[in-house]
């Protein structure tokens, strides 16, 4: 039997609820696999009567959604008859039960083999704090949900994924003046093996080529443009290539991403956040898949917030959530034969 994959309605008063319409809509042109929304279906078609949008909804079971797809967006609904009143635009802690409960049944669902992978629609930490969340960001609280019983959360990694360029950031939202005492040669060796082992079981790479940027101006420059390079990000990637991992660096991060350069290797590490989503936002703004690596399980998101800014104007485009369908599909489907 054909299962759909789970998608999350993020914050209602963003733009998750349009992009997931838009999303179905587009679902023949390219190619969707069949994917179900965890959210209120009557806020949907209110979202979708505003919007002008012709989306006929279908409340199911997950195991029902695969049949349904083509005709109508499935939706689960949210569990314990909790419902959706949001005003798009208008953020509001009182979502916030309904955003966390629809993160919840997701995972539960997809740990149950209820569904083969989890797609997330954006949220706002900012919104979920003023509601009591405790956890750092999204990432981290799918973490913890991923946790057995009694053992610690493991360790994701977020990755971002395009046609043209994977990249992942080592330290992730922190300020740039904290970088260089994060960055330590245990946290550099942890991410690459993560990013290694979820290649090769994810996206099917037998042998994944990993690069890592320099920290200074030209990776430090023999210690004359700061020591980390030399003292933290060399004696990593030594460790790992004596592991068998295929690394090199650290190389100076301004001439690591041009098209010949990106050639030469499947994933990028660098050690600060913008060195890493700068150039591949420059390269797949709209086409940008965050994929977390780390996890039990699958799950990919858009590489885009919440744009309240924008929410019930019709104006928000749904090309990365499309792609984070799209890629979530191929590799639930080819099992982790390819990307």
């Amino acid at each position: 039997m054909t299962t759909a994959l789970a998608l999350t309605q993020g914050d209602p008063a963003g733009i998750g609820p349009e992009i997931t319409l838009r999303a179905w809509l587009a679902r023949e042109e390219h190619g969707l696999a069949p994917f179900f929304v965890i959210g209120d279906p009557d806020f949907l078609a209110r979202i979708a009567a505003r919007l002008g949008l012709a989306v006929p909804l279908a409340p199911v079971v997950p195991e029902e959604a695969a049949e349904a797809f083509a005709r109508a967006l499935p939706v689960v609904r949210l569990p314990d008859g909790l419902t959706v009143a949001a005003e798009p635009g208008t953020p509001d802690p009182a979502s916030a039960a309904g955003t966390l409960a629809s993160i919840e049944e997701a995972v539960r669902l997809v740990r149950a083999g209820r569904a083969p992978a989890l797609v997330t629609n954006p949220i706002a930490k900012h919104v979920l704090y003023e509601a009591g969340f405790r956890h750092p960001g999204h990432t981290e609280y799918l973490a913890a949900l991923a946790a057995e019983p009694g053992a610690p959360a493991p360790r994701p990694v977020m990755l971002l994924w395009s046609e043209d360029l994977a990249v992942v950031p080592v330290t992730i939202h922190v300020a740039l003046r904290r970088v260089p005492d994060l960055l330590t040669p245990d946290l550099v060796v942890e991410t690459a093996r993560i990013v290694d082992r979820d290649m090769r079981a994810r996206f099917g790479l037998s042998a994944p080529r990993l690069v890592l940027a320099g920290l200074n101006p030209h990776a430090g420059e023999a210690g004359t443009m700061g020591t980390e390079d030399r003292d933290v990000l060399r004696p990593a990637v030594e460790r790992l290539r004596a592991e068998g991992i295929a690394i090199t660096g650290p190389h100076p991060a301004d001439t690591l991403f041009h098209a010949r350069a990106r050639a030469a290797y499947d994933v990028a590490l660098a050690p600060t956040h913008d060195q890493a989503l700068i150039p591949i936002k420059t390269l797949a703004f709209d086409e940008g898949v965050n994929v977390t690596l780390g996890l039990p399980f699958l799950r990919t998101s858009p590489d885009h917030g919440t744009a309240f800014d924008i929410a019930g104007k019709g104006l928000a485009k749904p090309d990365s959530l499309i792609a984070a369908l799209r890629l979530a599909g191929h590799l639930t489907r080819a099992d982790g034969a390819g990307a």
